[in-house]
């Protein structure tokens, strides 16, 4: 497969904190830079490096998940939506992110934005100015190009001049606050129009003009798998569910989803099975069927889905207040063996799926083999994997990931797992 430049800048799977889980579109600098601050004390050693502001940083009276609509958002002169100086102080007299970016570097860690596709509409109306082309805001908005859950913008018209300089106007902004990460939204699917790949192609352009690398992750899923080339082409990662909360028939549905996506895996392409929705979420967002909360996902749909996610090799972006995680929470972010897996794991495959019983495996950078049973039944049962439709000729040495536990040479990898658990293994010959 042919490598793009932009691979280079995700050539891991990204990992990060993201704040839309613990405060939906009402985070601010205080939130930021503390779990930064944690993040970097506890976290960075095992690989945890991205501290991502998602949606509605311009809003000054955003308070939930729940979107206010038609209001008033912080723009500048040429129509670039800006930080809220009341929830972002740092972003005073014009500097925008800089400052906060400033910051979440010091720490030795990298700093991300979610924007929206498009231009605000209140540009649009007011027909303002913008950078780079004597085009106003009214002449390259889509005024039928909208999202259907959010009323800040209009797509553009992809086909009049100023449209490219428009992004082109944005990515050198974001280049200039010091922005290492770019979630753009309502674009991989739309739920109205599908997928706008005629904007990831111009937003590809203008992040390779701005002299910056940025890891550019595209929302909401799920993006089509026929159009996997052309979003290997353009991005880094592509999510491929809608929101992902703590809710056991969503995590099921990620078996399926990931099963379609595993051949399109690779360095610096990035299937995205969506944020971790672990620890204390729903502070301030209140999507997910529930509000102020620790995850109700158990402990064995816990490890279940960070066993899943990290053979698959998904990104990582945990959604909870990081302050707040307790041991359990963290021993699921800081074991080194399972961390490996998403790292220098390759060739992740089904194995076998039957009754309740799913079978992953993935070839490790050593030469052995992880090998990941889930029960995803309702009662308990024995997972087993035959040694053969593993590729072995005889038995392995069997090491338990999660337990860090040796477990010898088994005849038959089989264990009884309780519904919904799971048992992540490496496997040497």
């Amino acid at each position: 497969m042919t490598n793009h430049k932009h691979h280079n800048y995700a050539e891991l799977p990204p990992m990060g904190w993201n704040s839309w889980d613990c405060y939906g579109a009402a985070v601010n600098e205080d939130d930021v830079r503390g779990n930064a601050d944690y993040m970097a004390a506890n976290l960075k050693q095992f690989g945890w490096d991205t501290i991502v502001v998602d949606i509605q940083w311009s809003e000054p009276g955003a308070n939930s998940s729940h979107y206010r609509k038609y209001v008033p958002l912080e723009m500048d002169e040429y129509s670039r939506l800006m930080p809220a100086v009341n929830r972002f102080p740092s972003a005073a007299n014009g500097q925008g992110f800089k400052p906060l970016a400033d910051y979440v570097h010091g720490l030795g860690l990298k700093f991300g934005i979610h924007i929206m596709r498009g231009i605000p509409r209140q540009a649009a109306h007011a027909d303002t100015a913008l950078l780079g082309t004597t085009a106003t805001a009214r002449q390259i908005a889509h005024p039928n190009s909208i999202c259907p859950w959010n009323t800040d913008m209009y797509g553009l018209d992809v086909n009049v001049e100023g449209a490219q300089a428009y992004y082109d106007s944005l990515f050198q902004l974001y280049a200039s606050w010091g922005v290492d990460y770019i979630k753009v939204d309502d674009i991989a699917d739309s739920r109205l129009y599908g997928i706008h790949m005629d904007e990831i192609k111009m937003i590809r352009k203008s992040i390779d003009k701005c002299g910056r690398p940025m890891v550019l992750s595209l929302s909401p899923g799920p993006a089509p798998v026929d159009r996997a080339q052309e979003l290997i082409e353009n991005a880094n990662m592509w999510r491929i569910t809608d929101d992902f909360w703590d809710i056991w028939h969503l995590l099921l549905d990620m078996f399926d989803r990931c099963e379609r996506w595993a051949p399109h895996v690779g360095p610096g392409h990035w299937p995205d099975c969506d944020m971790l929705p672990l620890g204390h979420i729903g502070i301030r967002s209140v999507d997910g069927g529930g509000a102020d909360r620790m995850t109700r996902f158990t402990r064995d749909e816990q490890r279940t889905m960070m066993s899943l996610w990290s053979i698959f090799r998904s990104p990582l972006m945990f959604g909870g207040e990081l302050r707040d995680n307790d041991d359990w929470t963290n021993s699921l972010l800081t074991n080194e063996e399972v961390i490996r897996v998403l790292r220098e794991g390759s060739n992740a495959r089904l194995i076998s799926r039957e009754d309740g019983r799913v079978v992953w495996a993935s070839d490790a950078a050593d030469g052995s083999l992880n090998v990941a049973l889930f029960n995803v039944g309702e009662e308990k049962q024995a997972v087993s994997a035959e040694w053969s439709a593993l590729g072995f000729a005889q038995a392995g040495s069997v090491r338990d990931l999660w337990e860090r536990q040796d477990l010898g040479s088994l005849d038959k990898l089989a264990f009884e797992l309780a519904p919904h658990a799971s048992i992540l293994l490496n496997v040497k010959a």
